[in-house]
């Protein structure tokens, strides 16, 4: 036990920042914040201001390029106050990253994270103190690799499958916690100049769009942005690039997140050792 409590599990790159990351690569924003808390640079387009629209008001982008609609939907997912992100993108450590994740500025989520074959976790953090988690045994296995196999058998026969809670500041949870920073990810959504060009009009879960289209050498980006209400992004598709086909979704904005404790078998780590 006291072996467990001074070996935390840990996650090798944050889903945050993948997401990021891979936005920041579809609408040229000028930074995200990395896992050590840097920020980095993403490269700038120049804007194509040739598209012209034909429908006149009956388009909410009317006069408006490419360029200016991403821009517009950066800026106005940056004052978003929760929503909910689903993704499925590259990672260094584990293949490929997902996540559907809702999550809001005051800290609250909830949602799950798959490590490609390494895992997955459940998370819920209903205030900025308590953290709950829930870990499946390939997680705990894959995390716990070069480590003496009695131990790692005792962190299975602890923790997988099975919600467990600690403060949020603590070696188990802390680094998990930045996955709430909605605060840091849309910090992040900065303008950073676009060559994204107009296309047709879509819906995406139902809601009207327009979709934008953007080339880097072999990878194309496929933008879409909400034509009613709000001009939210919604989706965002990478294919063409020597990965697999990405995705992330945005949806569910600024509506409140369901974050209930789990209750009944709830091991406290705190407590533990």
């Amino acid at each position: 036990m006291r072996q467990l409590q001074r070996r935390p599990v840990r996650i090798r790159r944050t889903a945050l920042a993948a997401v990021c990351l891979a936005t920041a690569a579809a609408v040229g924003l000028t930074a995200c914040g990395a896992e050590d808390g840097k920020v980095g640079s993403a490269k700038k387009s120049v804007r194509d201001s040739t598209e012209t629209e034909k429908d006149g008001a009956k388009d909410p982008f009317a006069g408006m390029s490419g360029a200016d609609i991403a821009e517009k939907a950066v800026r106005t997912t940056s004052g978003a106050k929760s929503l909910r992100i689903k993704s499925d993108v590259a990672d260094e450590a584990s293949g490929r990253m997902s996540m559907d994740m809702a999550l809001d500025t005051d800290g609250t989520c909830a949602g799950t994270m798959g490590m490609g074959g390494q895992g997955s976790i459940e998370l819920i953090i209903p205030g900025s103190t308590t953290a709950y988690l829930k870990y499946d045994e390939k997680f705990l296995r894959s995390q716990s690799k070069g480590e003496p196999a009695a131990d790692v058998q005792a962190a299975v026969d602890m923790l997988a499958d099975r919600w467990a809670k600690t403060r949020t500041t603590s070696e188990d949870a802390k680094e998990i916690a930045g996955f709430c920073d909605l605060d840091g990810l849309l910090a992040g959504f900065k303008d950073g100049g676009s060559a994204a060009r107009r296309g047709g009009t879509t819906t995406v879960d139902g809601t009207p769009a327009i979709k934008l289209t953007e080339s880097d050498g072999k990878e194309k980006y496929t933008i879409y942005v909400a034509t009613e209400g709000k001009p939210y992004l919604l989706r965002i598709d990478t294919a063409g690039g020597t990965g697999a086909p990405e995705s992330l979704t945005f949806r569910d904005y600024d509506k409140p997140v369901k974050a209930t404790p789990p209750t009944g078998d709830v091991l406290d780590l705190d407590k533990l050792g």
